[in-house]
C-alpha cells in the first residue's frame, strides 16, 4: 500500500544522513510500548527475561558522531579501501533504518578473518573483492547492525534491510555482505535470509554489583587474586609513573597527540599500518568526549602510555593500547585493572576488553560469544564456508567451555579470603 511504501536507498557518506536521524535508529531510547521484534529478541538473548520495560544500552560506536569523525578524518574512506555505502530504508518518505555499510577492496581492519575464503575462491577462478561489509570499521566490538527507529514495524524494516543489502551486493557486483559483531537476535534473523552464521569469542569482563575493587578480588582463587595485586604493585614502582583518567574536557589536544603516538608506535608493530589518522581523534574530542575514557600514564612530566575506552550506558568498551615506554605490567594496569576500577565506580555492567587474549582470563575476563553473518552469492562458494562454519560454531562453544573452566574465579569449595 502506498501509505506504508517501504524504499530503500545506498548513501556515499554519513554526512548525507541527518545526524538525528542516524541516531534515532541506532540509539533509540526505547520504552517497553517499542520492544518488539528483533528487540524483544534482543533483550530476551541478554537478559532472559521477556523484555518488558527494558530500554536499549546506549552505544557509542554505532553514533552518527563516531561514523563521521571516521569518514571525515579520511579513515575510514575510499582511499583506504573503506568505501561507505550506507544502506537507507525509508518509510513513506522518512528514515525508519539504516545499515552502515562500506564496499571494501580488501579485509584489513576487520577482525573477523576470511582472507582463505578470498584466497580460496580466487584460486578457484572467481573475485572476491570487492565486498561489502556492515560494520563499524576498525571497531571489534558487538553492537546493532540494523539500526531501526522507534515506532517502526522493526520486523518490517528489518526484512527490508536484510534484502536490500542483498540487493545492494548484486548492484555493486559485490561477492558477498558480511555483517559482523552483530547482536545474536540480528544474527539469528539474517540466517532466515540465507546470511550463513559464524561465531567467534572475546574476553569481557562482568560487574557482579561490586562496590570496589577488592570486592572483585575476593571473588578470584588464591593463586590469581596475589597475582594481580603483585602486578597492580609493580606496574607502578617505576619512580615517577602515575595513572591518570581522563574524560570529557580533562582530554586536551596535548594529551591526544600523545596518545596518537602511543597509537602509531604499537599499531606500525601490529598492523604495518595503523588504521586511525590523527584528526579522528581530534573530531571525536570535539564531538563525544564524554563518551571517552582515556587512561593515560605519566612519568617525568610527559606521557609514555595510554589505552582508549568508549563509554556506553552499561558497558565500558576498551580499545587501542600504546607506550612508548615499557615497564612491567603496565599494560595490565592501564587496559584491564583501571577499566575495571572505573566500571565499577560508574556500575557498568560490563568490560569488553577488544579483540583476542586469551591472558586476558587471568585478570578476570572471560569467554563471551561473538556473532557475524555472511551472505555468499556463489552458491558453491557459500556451500564450501557453511560446511566450514558448521565445523567452526562447533570448535568456538567448546573452547569457551574449557577456558570458562580454567578462570580464575573460587571454585564453591574455595574458602573466601
Amino acid at each position: 500500500m502506498a501509505s506504508s511504501e517501504i524504499t530503500l536507498e545506498s548513501l556515499p557518506s554519513a554526512s548525507q544522513i541527518p545526524a538525528s536521524d542516524w541516531d534515532a535508529c541506532a540509539n533509540p531510547a526505547s520504552g517497553p510500548d517499542s520492544l518488539n521484534g528483533l528487540d524483544t529478541l534482543a533483550s530476551r538473548e541478554t537478559t532472559g527475561e521477556s523484555g518488558a520495560g527494558l530500554r536499549h544500552p546506549y552505544n557509542p560506536f554505532v553514533s552518527h558522531a563516531f561514523f563521521s569523525a571516521l569518514e571525515e578524518s579520511g579513515s575510514a574512506c575510499a582511499r583506504t579501501g573503506w568505501g561507505p555505502r550506507h544502506l537507507v530504508a525509508k518509510l513513506n518518505g522518512s528514515i525508519a533504518g539504516i545499515v552502515p555499510c562500506y564496499l571494501k577492496s580488501h579485509s584489513q581492519g576487520e577482525y573477523v578473518f576470511d582472507r582463505g575464503w578470498a584466497d580460496a575462491y580466487e584460486r578457484a577462478g572467481g573475485r572476491y573483492y570487492p565486498k561489502l561489509q556492515a560494520s563499524v570499521p576498525f571497531t571489534p566490538a558487538a553492537g546493532p547492525r540494523l539500526l531501526i527507529r522507534d515506532g517502526v514495524d522493526r520486523e518490517r524494516i528489518g526484512t527490508a534491510l536484510a534484502s536490500g543489502l542483498i540487493a545492494l551486493c548484486e548492484a555493486t557486483n559485490a561477492s558477498s555482505v558480511h555483517v559482523t559483531f552483530a547482536r545474536e537476535a540480528e544474527w539469528k534473523f539474517l540466517a532466515e535470509y540465507g546470511f550463513l552464521q559464524r561465531t567467534d569469542q572475546q574476553f569481557h569482563w562482568h560487574n557482579q554489583g561490586y562496590h570496589s575493587f577488592d570486592d572483585f578480588l575476593a571473588t578470584l582463587n588464591s593463586r590469581h587474586r596475589k597475582a594481580i595485586k603483585r602486578e597492580r604493585r609493580e606496574a607502578l614502582s617505576a619512580e615517577g609513573i602515575t595513572i591518570h583518567a581522563l574524560t570529557g574536557s580533562d582530554i586536551t589536544e596535548d594529551a591526544w597527540d600523545a596518545f596518537f603516538d602511543f597509537y602509531m608506535e604499537t599499531g606500525s608493530r601490529k598492523w604495518g599500518r595503523p588504521y586511525l589518522t590523527r584528526a579522528f581523534y581530534s573530531l571525536i574530542g570535539e564531538s563525544m568526549a564524554e563518551d571517552v575514557l582515556l587512561v593515560m600514564a605519566r612519568r617525568n612530566g610527559r606521557w609514555i602510555a595510554g589505552a582508549i575506552n568508549f563509554i556506553g550506558s552499561d558497558t565500558l568498551f576498551g580499545r587501542h593500547w600504546g607506550a612508548i615506554e615499557h615497564h612491567p605490567f603496565l599494560h595490565f594496569e592501564v587496559c584491564y585493572y583501571q577499566a575495571i576500577d572505573f566500571a565499577i565506580a560508574r556500575g557498568l555492567k560490563t568490560v569488553e576488553a577488544g579483540a583476542q587474549g586469551e591472558h586476558k582470563i587471568a585478570r578476570g575476563y572471560l569467554p563471551q560469544t561473538t556473532y557475524s553473518a555472511h551472505y555468499i552469492a556463489d552458491p558453491g562458494l557459500a556451500r564450501a564456508i557453511d560446511e566450514y562454519l558448521r565445523r567452526e560454531r562447533a570448535y568456538v562453544a567448546e573452547a569457551a567451555r574449557e577456558l570458562t573452566e580454567a578462570g580464575p574465579f573460587r571454585k564453591a569449595a574455595e574458602e573466601a579470603p
